[in-house]
């Protein structure tokens, strides 16, 4: 055996009571296999590693209070150890090198800097640090991990770009669960126009953020609200990041991609599952998938196929009609840029393609419509920040790509021939008085039903208060048939109440939308503490609705009842509430006239029905857009039937004690 190699095991063995369980490594000590650093309050550990089924070892970094050992940094990615002879050490010149049997190096850092008295430190944020351990500035880094960082983005971790030197901060996916090599799947910030994060397969745009508008990406839900962490971007002269810190220190979060699901995916440690739970995912369903709809095309997860921005027609019909969309669209009257043409808004979406794009932080919007209209190659334009009411200005250039109808989307202007922007605002008038009449004609129908019972019966001559007032009605103590669901079933068809699943919010409380063991997918109204709803209310809803069978009301399939929770289960309606069609431009295409009339005739019969063919007698109090639901064919159901109050057999009149209902 070689003397010098013998003689450096038996210097190991003397330092290894020494060196594991610290965080730090100095130039006169070496870690070798079997040995790790943990970082000050044990939040992180480094050493040798075995990927899955792999042979191989890696220098890594991974969660150490944890059961299973989750990496988040790899040293070595392309050079993997075959054995178990690999040492880490930290030279005089501050350099870090991973050696084999002490000779040959596998990996080393390329700082050029020197210190007197350099030190390698694992930190509890899980950065990898080498510094001068007599510095006094403790953030005075000669190099660190975070720069270079693996598949995983961690609290305070940057991905962007340093303007100054071209350096990137990108995360790059593992091949597989064996293999911590590069793949081609990367996530980073692109600067080509205006900067977006960018998720690549290769050289093929996946999926893009879209810009940030001072809240969030547009083609990110509005994250602001969540209680595990917060999140910035930064753009000046020096450099343009993404970063996020966590609101509460003992929670784990973090971001990593998913080669083999090509994904962006956030997770978050439950301590009660010891599990990692899936927060969010990106690109999230197919209309995440970059430029899926063609130029000028627009998607929406809500419908099946994609459809053309207003004032745009398809280019090929034959393949848009067969779901290829890939030709996209193209005007329906061709640009008059010397006659003037005119705007549209888009309500609600995800900013185009960045690409061939132009920015102005300083003009407002007016300014940027006039500057975009002076300009024949403008072909949109918007705000560049939505918060404090909007300011900046971004204008679009060609086609317009990679438009999807967002939630939590921003508004878009775009460009189209002066007459067809005339039209679509003529449209507008012309539906507002079409809506007005058809109100008023279904309120006189339901005045006139009203006034012909009313004469046929007779005026009772005590009404109970309770019918109609804050109290519980008098059949309360009857019984009701309904299913009543285990609270682990309803938390476990929505997936512990995810975030994800989250449909919306009302007086009762937040909907989330749950699958059951059985496919069945099911819509649950959760009764939230600060709700101004309550028992009362949650007791009514149950008894009314679970006698009521009509094609135009929705269905309760049970309730959960579990401490304080208070659960209603109902069938899951698809196109969501009325109100999200009448009241965003973009979905208000799709309802045609004949939709129209359908949706107007189903709540005119369900109504009729609660009033008059029912066995018990309902005045349903809150009646508006929101509590009509619309099944997967646009059929109407009226729902939410908390404020409701029941009538006696010839009852028509009653008193109240207080207002209800929006």
């Amino acid at each position: 055996m070689d003397f010098h190699f013998y003689s450096a095991c038996c210097f190991l063995i003397i330092f290894s009571k020494v060196s594991t369980a610290i965080d730090t490594l100095s130039p006169s000590e070496l870690l070798t296999d079997g040995m790790t650093l943990v970082s000050r309050t044990g939040s992180f550990e480094l050493g040798f590693f075995t990927p899955g089924s792999s042979e191989n070892r890696y220098l890594g970094i991974w969660y150490k209070n944890i059961p299973m050992q989750t990496v988040v940094w790899v040293a070595n990615r392309r050079n993997p150890i075959n054995s178990s002879t690999g040492m880490l050490k930290i030279e005089s010149s501050g350099k870090i090198l991973i050696q084999v049997q002490n000779t040959t190096v596998v990996w080393s850092t390329n700082s050029t800097a020197r210190v007197q008295n350099p030190i390698l430190q694992l930190l509890d944020s899980g950065n990898l640090v080498v510094k001068d351990g007599k510095d006094s500035n403790p953030e005075n880094y000669i190099w660190q991990s975070f720069d270079y960082p693996s598949d995983t983005l961690l609290p305070e971790m940057k991905i962007g770009i340093d303007l100054r030197t071209g350096f990137h901060w990108r995360l790059t996916a593992w091949k597989n669960w064996d293999d911590p090599s590069p793949s081609d799947l990367t996530y980073g910030i692109e600067l080509k126009g205006n900067p977006e994060v960018v998720l690549r397969k290769g050289l093929e745009k996946y999926f893009r953020s879209g810009l940030w508008n001072g809240n969030g990406f547009s083609a990110a839900p509005n994250y602001r609200s969540n209680p595990i962490f917060d999140y910035d971007f930064i753009w000046n002269e020096s450099e343009v990041y993404y970063i996020f810190f966590l609101k509460n220190k003992s929670v784990m979060s973090r971001v990593v991609l998913n080669q083999t699901q090509s994904e962006r995916q956030r997770y978050t440690w439950s301590p009660e599952t010891q599990t990692w739970k899936l927060f969010s995912v990106q690109p999230d369903g197919n209309c995440g998938k970059y430029g899926l709809c063609g130029p000028n095309g627009n998607c929406a997860d809500e419908f099946p196929a994609c459809q053309c921005l207003t004032g745009f027609r398809p280019k090929l019909f034959e393949r848009w009609n067969s779901s290829d969309w890939s030709d996209g669209c193209i005007h329906n009257k061709p640009l008059n840029c010397q006659s003037g043409d005119g705007f549209i808004r888009i309500g609600k979406v995800k900013t185009p393609d960045s690409t061939n794009s132009w920015i102005n932080k300083t003009i407002n919007l007016k300014e940027c419509r006039a500057k975009c209209l002076r300009n024949c190659s403008c072909m949109a334009f918007t705000n560049l920040f939505v918060t404090k009411g909007g300011s900046g200005c971004v204008m679009w250039f060609d086609d317009l790509l990679d438009i999807k109808h967002q939630s939590d989307g921003q508004d878009l202007y775009i460009r189209v021939s002066a007459s067809e922007a005339e039209r679509k605002k003529k449209a507008m008038v012309k539906l507002a008085i079409i809506l007005a009449t058809v109100i008023v004609a279904l309120l006189g129908f339901l005045l006139l039903v009203y006034r012909l019972r009313r004469s046929r019966r007779k005026l009772k001559d005590e009404v109970e208060d309770n019918n109609l007032n804050d109290g519980e009605d008098k059949n309360e103590n009857e019984d009701i048939d309904v299913a009543v669901f285990e609270f682990g079933t309803i938390a476990q068809a929505t997936d512990s109440f995810s975030f994800m699943n989250k449909l919306g919010q009302g007086g009762f409380g937040p909907v989330y939308k749950g699958t059951l063991a059985n496919g069945q997918e099911i819509a649950v109204k959760r009764l939230s503490k600060s709700s101004g709803q309550g028992p009362n209310e949650f007791k009514n809803e149950v008894k009314l609705i679970a006698k009521l069978q009509h094609r135009n009301l929705v269905r309760l399939l049970g309730c959960c009842i579990h401490g304080d929770e208070r659960m209603l289960v109902y069938e899951y309606m698809p196109n969501r509430s009325l109100d999200k069609f009448i009241f965003d431009e973009t979905r208000c295409t799709v309802l045609t006239w004949s939709k129209r009339f359908r949706i107007i005739c189903g709540v005119a019969r369900g109504l009729l029905y609660l009033h008059q063919d029912s066995r018990l007698r309902i005045i349903h109090r809150d009646l508006k857009t929101s509590n009509v639901l619309l099944d997967s064919e646009m059929n109407p159901k009226i729902s939410d039937f908390g404020m409701a109050r029941t009538f006696g057999g010839d009852q028509i009149e009653a008193n109240t004690n207080r207002v209800v209902g929006t």
